[in-house]
């Protein structure tokens, strides 16, 4: 009829993409951390930028004179070398690569991607076989710690990834009818 107000059928609003794995339980604490990591790694690329090379070198003697050490030793020579603009252009390039990786990572488990859960996980659980190592060489709480969190990413992204593989619908198994002998 015109002149009338048409009548809508409800919109239907499509309720939140239901996921493979369910609740994504763990998965924002974990993006949580790895974008605090990613932080912090910027920061560090900033302040070595920021620093420059001789004012670290001087606070590597200022740190060798307060320890006593020898600064002729060999090691220390050559950290004090070391210590150029190009290496702290090249140090702090490769910790903001690194803090790209880890934002790239926070944004992706924040949106329960599961390629963002296998970078996650098989990024996490390369370290574990060094950190029970230093579980066993030199057990303090740090190592304790690291290793305790590194597992807890490990496991939940484990978990998610298998969560998801449980709801993926099963394949068919029955023959195509042309493939019969």
């Amino acid at each position: 009829m015109p002149g009338s107000t048409p009548d809508f059928a409800p919109r239907e609003v499509p309720a939140r993409r239901a996921t493979a794995a369910g609740s994504h339980r763990g998965l924002h604490a974990v993006a949580l951390f790895e974008f605090a990591k990613g932080l912090v790694a910027l920061l560090a690329a900033g302040g070595l930028e920021v620093i420059g090379p001789h004012v670290l070198r001087g606070w590597l003697h200022t740190v060798v004179a307060m320890f006593g050490l020898d600064a002729k030793h060999d090691v220390l020579v050559k950290i004090s070398k070391a210590l150029n603009p190009d290496s702290i252009h090249l140090a702090a390039g490769v910790a903001v690569v690194y803090a790209a990786m880890r934002l790239f990572e926070a944004w992706g488990l924040w949106r329960a991607r599961a390629w963002a859960c296998w970078l996650g996980c098989i990024g996490a659980a390369v370290y574990l076989p060094f950190e029970l190592y230093a579980v066993f060489t030199r057990p303090d709480w740090l190592s304790f710690a690291v290793l305790a969190i590194n597992a807890w990413i490990v496991w939940v992204l484990a978990r998610d990834l298998a969560a998801r593989r449980r709801a993926l619908p099963a394949p068919d198994l029955a023959e195509p009818a042309g493939q019969r002998a």
